[in-house]
Parts: structure tokens; sequence; C-alpha cells
């Protein structure tokens, strides 16, 4: 087996987002598409919110085990875009004007005890995956980023057009993540490519990508079993009001 050229490999990692990133799932067409009612897209926000806040976790556990100083560097980057710099400040406190925005108690969201079982096991498996498989792997398994802004854009502009629960205030959040996105994506692409030169290391980042994938894939699928089709929400998992679960659109 032959290991691919630099752009080979871009390009492979390319194609696995265009059939498998998340974007092509049922429950965000619906949610970008206008046809998710309040409560929907509440139980999204809920259950979004521990993969927001568990990205810096898995962020310092890659740095704390990394020997080289200018990948330190670039990635903490990373903690200060979701932690900010104080608790007024960062992607963590952006995500909680969302969910305040949507009528979401502050204090239900951010203890962590209505999420959806499969939510939580779907986000420790990021982070322990980033804990325990090579740096290359690590790295390799952040770069969803390459297709974030595109999915982002469609939100904002969906989100904007078809909800009337939602502002631009509300999707702070997402207005500076596109630049973030990219700039995270360039450097872990530019590492890749620089440091999986063989056959096997070329399979172990592409199988990372293809893991982190279905991390998200598996998020949605459980939201969408619980809110949308059959409805089957588990014990103790958020249940939204009636009256916000009968405003979706046809």
């Amino acid at each position: 087996m032959t290991a691919l050229s630099a752009p080979a490999l871009a390009a492979a990692l390319r194609d696995i987002g265009a059939r498998r990133y998340h974007h092509l799932h049922p429950f965000h067409r619906l949610l970008h598409e206008g046809r998710a009612s309040k409560g929907q897209v509440q139980a999204w926000a809920l259950n979004r919110y521990y993969y927001q806040v568990m990205i810096p976790v898995k962020d310092a556990s890659l740095i704390a085990r990394c020997d080289d100083s200018a990948v330190r560097r670039a990635w903490r980057g990373r903690l200060v875009d979701h932690d900010g710099l104080d608790a007024a400040d960062g992607g963590i406190a952006r995500w909680l004007k969302l969910t305040d925005g949507l009528g979401l108690e502050r204090a239900e969201v951010t203890a962590l005890a209505r999420l959806l079982p499969a939510t939580r096991f779907a986000v420790d498996a990021y982070v322990h995956f980033v804990r325990e498989k090579t740096l290359l792997e690590a790295i390799a398994s952040s770069l969803t980023e390459l297709f974030s802004p595109q999915i982002i854009s469609e939100r904002i502009a969906g989100m904007l057009a078809n909800y009337d629960f939602i502002t631009p205030d509300t999707l702070a959040y997402f207005t500076s993540r596109p630049a973030q996105a990219t700039r995270d994506a360039d450097f872990a692409l530019d590492y890749v490519q620089r440091h999986a030169r063989t056959p096997p290391a070329q399979q172990a980042v592409l199988a990372a990508l293809q893991f982190k994938c279905d991390v998200l894939w598996a998020m949605l699928d459980a939201l969408h079993h619980a809110y949308v089709a059959p409805g089957h929400v588990p014990p103790g998992a958020f249940v939204p009001t009636p009256s916000d679960m009968q405003s979706a659109r046809g």
C-alpha cells in the first residue's frame, strides 16, 4: 500500500466529511429548515451544552501530553475560545445565552442532570478517545472543524428566518465560530499532513475523523429518537412542555 500525498490525504479527509458529517442528519434538516418545535430546539441546545462544556476538557488533556511547545501554544487558543478569559466571556458563556434565550433555566442546563444518556456516552467517548489515542489521532479527530463553517452559516440563516423565538443575540455563539474553526482546522490539517506520512498513520487519521463524525451523528440520533420519532424520552431526561412541542411546522 502506497502512502497518499498530502493533497490526496486532505481530499480523503474532506470526502469523509462530505459523506458522514452531521449536516446530513434528518434532525439538522428539521432544525435548519424551521420544521423543529421550540421544544425540540430546546432539547438540542440543552444536550449540545454538554459537548460545548467538555471540549476544553478534551483540549486540556491533549495539551497536557504534548511535548511540542509550538503545538501547545497553538492549541491553548482553543481553551480561551471556549472557556473565555472570565466567566462572562467565551463560547460556553455564549452558548448559555442561547439556552437562556430559549427559555431554559440556566441552573437546569449547567447541572447536566437532564441530558439524554446517549449524549453523555457519545461526548465522553470523544474525550476518552483524545486522552487515550496517539497525539496524531487526537488532533485528526478535531478535523470536523473543516466542515463546521458551512453548517454554522446554514444554521444562522435558517434559524433566524424560521423561528420567532430566535434572535441574533441568541445566536451570538455562532458569530465568531466560523473564523475560529477555520483557523483551528487549518492548523490541524497542516499538522496531520506533515506527520501522517505512512499508510498506517494515514489510515489512523482517517479513522479518527470518521470516529468524530460518528460521535456527532450519534448525538443527533439520540435527539431524533427522543424528541421526533418515535418520541421515547428516557427517564430523567429533559421533557419540553406540551405547548412547546406543538409549535413545529409540518
